[in-house]
């Protein structure tokens, strides 16, 4: 089946067998007043939709690297229409299936501090309020992916759904207030701060979109979790969300931030690889933002990178030559960011805030290597099982086969090459960061966290995607049939979408998932450590694979632990 998509100025269209056609349905153009100005949006189907909102000030010229500010106030009514610029970034790779999500779409500003919000009614109503962080790590990405769209979870579950663009890399997380002087003091978490700004613009209109203020929920996959995990640290963030849900992350933004010492490394770097020094920060307030973006990803133009991307994955000297936007990451400053999120413990601020988390089965599939043999590979021998497996875990044989011969067990049905993917995925920080949040918040005994586990399959490339970083967005947004590029088109999806949908819907309105169409989900306790797998078998278990999770806990043990 062959699927078009576009961007039209009343929102996503896509055309597929399965009738998915927003263009074909009435629109008008409902008209709201927030505290910046009046904005003119769209009605589809039900669903009122306002795209790229302000609720910052732009970011470039004498802004850039400093806290947000506040959008000037506007008059007449203004449209909100199109989707808001995403924050100028690097070319990242990435497979089709997952690109939009990660990489997104549309144009790239320092006028980025926009938001797009989906709600069934205006001024009635006091729905819970979703907000959601985009994934892409802290260094791509824009709330501008289909796979964010908030319509479908809007008009079937009577909720506010809001998707936020903010500051990333060098333009959100360079760090500069130790070596910038009295000007640059407040130049720190600049990107988290902008998301906290969304938060205040939630706050201080939700009521007008049907919203409730005092119930909103912060969520996230990928990177975007990792946003989540910062906020909950973040003491300007208290009082501005009451749940937090939490979707494939990763250790290195969500259980921890970064030193100071390691981001006033990177800040050095990226002012070497510019010329410039700590006195001469002005300038690279100045820089064209594609200088910028040039000197991060190690000095290359656009065509360079392009190459590279084609090329496939390259060994970088990050120092000299590498992409360094991956360590330009919130930092742990003693102000902003007090503490790391999660790691010994989490912190008191949100202890009352109830918590979802978890992960897909294949987190390991390998969605940022679109020239990776494992694209064309179809099942392996024994042989190349173990070899996968001594590979991933850093084991001999000896081990290596004790560990197949677990995971054989537990999953009679699944063959070579998928049982490599779980173990390399068991063995990732993505899984590990989940567990480790889960833990921690339990830990603390004052609000409730949930821990889920996603293993459905997706039939496309020949079973290749599995059930990859990122599969479960379709569900929870309650809209498979907009990405069938990454789903397919089987009915099995509906089903399960309902059942995610509802059980997020239900955490944010009431800080437990709960719902009639799955099993009873017991919150997260460090002994029975109830979960609730979401699949083909949605069911409620307690410890699954504890086997399994047992024997890599004690390989990394004896490896020296699980942190860096």
């Amino acid at each position: 089946m062959i699927v078009r998509r576009k961007f039209l100025a009343s929102g996503f269209v896509a055309a597929t067998a399965s009738g998915w056609n927003w263009a074909a349905v009435p629109q008008s153009h409902p008209v709201a007043e927030t505290t910046a100005g009046r904005i003119r949006g769209t009605s589809q189907n039900g669903v009122n939709a306002f795209r790229g909102v302000p609720y910052g000030a732009p970011t470039g010229g004498a802004a850039r690297f400093m806290p947000p500010a506040k959008p000037q106030p506007w008059a007449g009514v203004r449209d909100t229409i199109e989707l808001g610029s995403r924050c100028p970034q690097s070319l990242r790779s990435m497979v089709p299936e997952m690109g939009d999500a990660l990489i997104s779409n549309g144009p790239m500003s320092e006028d980025c501090l926009t938001l797009n919000l989906w709600s069934p009614g205006l001024k009635t109503g006091q729905r819970p309020v979703m907000v959601w962080f985009h994934g892409g790590g802290m260094r791509t990405g824009g709330a501008s992916s289909i796979l964010y769209d908030g319509a479908e979870l809007a008009r079937k579950h009577d909720v506010v759904v809001v998707g936020v663009n903010h500051r990333l890399n060098a333009f959100g997380f360079l760090y500069l207030a130790e070596i910038g002087g009295e000007k640059y003091a407040q130049s720190s978490n600049v990107g988290a701060l902008d998301l906290i700004a969304a938060l205040e613009w939630v706050r201080d209109n939700a009521a007008t979109f049907g919203g409730d203020p005092g119930n909103v929920t912060i969520f996230g996959q990928s990177g975007g979790g990792g946003k989540v995990s910062t906020l909950q640290a973040m003491p300007k963030a208290k009082g501005l969300f009451h749940r937090m849900i939490v979707q494939s992350t990763i250790s290195e933004t969500a259980l921890w931030g970064q030193p100071r010492a390691d981001a006033n490394r990177w800040a050095e770097v990226l002012l070497s690889r510019l010329n410039l020094m700590p006195n001469q920060l002005d300038q690279l307030q100045n820089l064209p933002l594609e200088k910028l973006l040039a000197a991060m990803s190690g000095g290359k133009g656009p065509a360079e990178t392009a190459r590279d991307v084609a090329a496939g994955p390259v060994a970088n000297n990050f120092e000299t030559d590498g992409d360094i936007s991956l360590h330009l990451v919130p930092v742990v400053d003693g102000h902003t960011l007090p503490t790391n999120p999660f790691d010994p413990v989490a912190p008191e601020l949100s202890a009352n805030v109830p918590l979802m988390v978890g992960s897909v089965e294949c987190e390991s599939v390998l969605y940022a290597s679109p020239n990776d043999p494992y694209w064309t590979t179809g099942e392996i021998d024994d042989a190349a099982l173990a070899a996968r497996v001594k590979r991933a875990l850093r084991i001999d044989d000896d081990e290596a086969a004790r560990v197949i011969a677990l995971y054989k067990k537990d999953r009679p049905k699944a063959g070579n090459m998928d049982v490599a993917t779980i173990i390399a995925s068991d063995a990732g920080s993505l899984r590990l960061a989940g567990y480790a949040i889960a833990e921690h918040k339990a830990e603390q005994h004052k609000a409730p966290a949930y821990l889920y586990y996603f293993d459905w399959y997706s039939p496309l490339r020949e079973g290749r995607v599995r059930c990859m970083h990122g599969m479960e967005l379709p569900f929870v947004f309650d809209h498979p049939d907009a990405v069938p590029w990454m789903t397919g088109t089987g009915k099995d999806r509906y089903a399960l979408a309902d059942k995610m949908s509802t059980a997020w819907v239900a955490f944010a309105r009431t800080g437990n998932p709960n719902h009639k169409g799955i099993s009873h989900w017991k919150p997260f306790d460090p002994g029975q450590r109830p979960t609730l797998i979401f699949g083909n078998d949605t069911r409620a278990v307690d410890d699954p694979y504890k086997e399994e999770r047992l024997a890599l806990k004690t390989i990394r043990g004896a490896q020296g632990g699980e942190r860096r």
